[in-house]
């Protein structure tokens, strides 16, 4: 179905933005008036605490990360008086470099770039027959591309988690999706109370409608609904946490330009709203969270006095530990995102720290259906040579097909009379975290071959389109030849499930004052962008833990 959202009237400070609600639709359309007032984003510049935690310390709540999930956490538990320390593997990203700005650029890849490597892993590798990745000095960059066997996981490192590095599309599923998607959860509480607190929260909004008619920067969107129109798709409107206000500036070219320079993929300078500028934000705000950057948490085991004996490694940009501290705390979060998280758990497991976890930890780890593809459209289709690095757009053909296709830019600069997409598909294969004892680390079984399910839903929604436009699918963004992307995924999801290697609200099976609150939670598909889901299943989750253990 369309959506044709209209602008709010001026709320806190944010101009025509407008929040939107998670309402059942796709798009959850309900404007928050009050609500979103006071649980919008905070767009001033957050108290930043410097005290890094000490060795020694105790703490009343830890929070592993600072993702989604953790900063949820961390913000209500401080709201109730609990005093909070985030521990954070990234780094805090506050700090320009030489270019006067904090991100890398896309087409410019730097020392910021990646996660510990000595070169580049973009997501698409190829263009025109010439091959993208670049050395690249080892350092603690935003985004790292984890290699598993079958997959590469695409996560966001620093202090904001995959908020710094995705495309911010906020999706709230449909409701009659719900069931498939968190299966002992109450529906109602989660469309009537906890999706639209976090739609609010993240400062969700959708792009005027008119506007999207003719900026320049989204006519690749508008030829990619041209096209799933005419083959009779259901094309829709997707929210986003970027500030439309900004972007239609940067169309005028009145402020400095982020999403239309080609910036995402490894942070944008403006006009996003990450968790840095929302949950974030406002958590330190309280004055009872502090977050420690470059710190990675390696064992949680039973303290002798009751909490939790929790080891830190402080790490330098080059990965190296330079400290290790031991803390004690009453509760311990675990926010490290879904690979993260799962990692930690088996390890602390399959060693003794945890032993009495239960079998359920490591699996259950899905790709949220993830599959890239590209059609090559006719001369009298062109996508533009400036793209909006954001998307917002997409087919929906869940319904019928089990798949869901972003419409997104190829932001090259040149006219590429190419339309690219990212779908979420229906796959049912789901992984599993298991401790490979002689190399002490935690590996996924994975399998490349999994990914077809995905490949056949996309085709239900490309195949048509070509067959009905005479076009064909791009060969060169993957290797060489190569039509589907999918040895990826920017969606991980699972191996930690509730209700199985958690209860029904994320303690962890076995041990009182441990708990998951991150998208290890979700068993493996979403059917849409996950991250509204993550927050308002943790905003679900932290508000039954404050009420019941505090």
């Amino acid at each position: 179905m369309s959506h044709t959202p209209k602008r709010g009237a001026p709320s806190d400070g944010l101009s025509r933005r407008r929040f939107v609600a998670g309402t059942g639709s796709i798009l959850g359309a309900a404007a928050l008036a009050g609500h979103a007032a006071t649980e919008a984003r905070a767009r001033t510049t957050a108290p930043t605490a410097s005290a890094l935690i000490a060795d020694g310390a105790t703490v009343p709540a830890l929070v592993i990360g600072s993702g989604y999930g953790g900063s949820v956490a961390a913000l209500r538990l401080a709201e109730a008086g609990v005093d909070v320390h985030m521990i954070e593997m990234g780094k805090a990203w506050d700090t320009p470099g030489p270019d006067g700005k904090i991100f890398a650029n896309t087409t410019s890849p730097d020392v910021r770039s990646y996660w510990l490597r000595t070169r580049t892993k973009q997501p698409i590798s190829n263009f025109l027959g010439f091959p993208l990745d670049k050395n690249v000095p080892r350092h603690t960059g935003i985004l790292d591309a984890e290699e598993f066997g079958g997959i590469i996981v695409y996560q966001g490192r620093g202090v904001g988690g995959g908020s710094l590095v995705n495309g911010g599309m906020a999706v709230t599923p449909r409701r009659e999706n719900f069931g498939a998607v968190l299966p002992t959860v109450d529906a109602g509480e989660m469309y009537g109370t906890y999706y639209p607190r976090a739609n609010a929260g993240l400062g969700v909004a959708t792009i005027d409608p008119d506007w999207f008619e003719t900026a320049e920067c989204y006519q690749y969107a508008r030829v990619g609904r041209k096209h799933a129109q005419r083959s009779g798709f259901g094309f829709v409107f997707v929210p986003d946490v970027y500030d439309w206000d900004y972007m239609e500036k940067e169309q005028a070219g009145t402020v400095p330009k982020s999403a239309l320079a080609g910036e995402i993929l490894y942070g944008n300078n403006h006009g996003k709203n990450s968790l840095q500028q929302t949950y974030l934000a406002r958590a330190r705000a309280t004055g009872r969270v502090t977050v420690s950057p470059l710190h990675r948490a390696t064992s949680v085991i039973p303290a002798a006095g009751g909490g939790y004996t929790v080891t830190i490694d402080r790490i330098d940009t080059e990965g190296t530990t330079t400290t290790t501290k031991s803390v004690t705390a009453d509760k311990v979060f675990f926010a490290a995102g879904s690979v993260g998280t799962s990692k930690l758990l088996v390890a602390l497991k399959a060693t003794g720290a945890l032993p009495r976890l239960n079998g359920e930890i490591g699996k259950g780890w899905g790709d949220n259906g993830n599959v890239m593809c590209g059609r090559a459209n006719h001369m009298w289709d062109a996508t533009g040579k400036l793209q909006s690095s954001i998307p917002t757009a997409g087919i929906d053909n869940w319904a019928a097909g089990g798949a869901f296709a972003e419409v997104a830019p190829l932001p090259t600069g040149i006219e590429t009379y190419a339309s690219f997409y990212l779908s979420i598909t229906k796959n049912p294969h789901r992984a599993e975290f298991t401790w490979n004892a002689a190399a002490q680390r935690a590996e996924l079984n994975w399998q490349t071959a999994w990914k077809q399910p995905s490949i056949d839903a996309a085709k239900t929604i490309f195949d048509r389109i070509n067959a009905k436009e005479g076009t064909i699918y791009r060969t060169d963004l993957f290797g060489t030849y190569k039509i589907w992307g999918d040895h990826l995924t920017y969606h991980p999801l699972g191996g930690a499930v509730l209700g199985k290697a958690t209860d029904n609200y994320g303690r962890l099976q076995g041990y009182s004052g441990l708990y998951v609150i991150d998208g290890a939670l979700i068993p493996g598909n979403t059917s849409v962008n996950p991250f509204v889901t993550i927050a308002a299943l943790a905003e679900r989750n932290i508000d039954k833990i404050i009420a019941t253990d505090l």
